[in-house]
């Protein structure tokens, strides 16, 4: 079933660049799918039993926060995974947010 919602998420978030964030809705709007930022949300939920490595991490949410964190097993998982890649926080907020974003509709297009 490559061509499910879930997969295509799945697809693009494997694209984000280490380093580099983006958005549920970016995702959704890439995907044509304006709407859907919380179905890509739960397809990311998903993602820990897709068998392959998803770097969900990277996906936040409009405002540069975190808002996933607490399906990365601790609530520290996520924050760590990305301040590994370089990214700085301020609490669950992304430092240079506008900064780091990566949009799929002007990268891959």
């Amino acid at each position: 079933m490559k061509d499910s919602f879930f997969e295509k998420v799945y697809d693009v978030t494997k694209l984000i660049p280490y380093g580099r964030v983006t958005s549920y809705g970016a995702i959704a709007k890439y995907l044509g799918t304006g709407r859907s930022a919380r179905v890509v949300g739960w397809a990311l939920n998903n993602s820990f039993s897709s068998g392959e490595f998803i770097p969900a991490h990277r996906v936040l949410n409009r405002l540069g926060i975190l808002t996933g964190k607490h399906h990365f097993g601790t609530g520290s998982t996520m924050a760590q995974l990305l301040e590994n890649e370089g990214v700085q926080l301020d609490g669950d907020r992304v430092v240079a947010f506008e900064k780091l974003f990566w949009d799929p509709s002007r990268e891959l297009s």
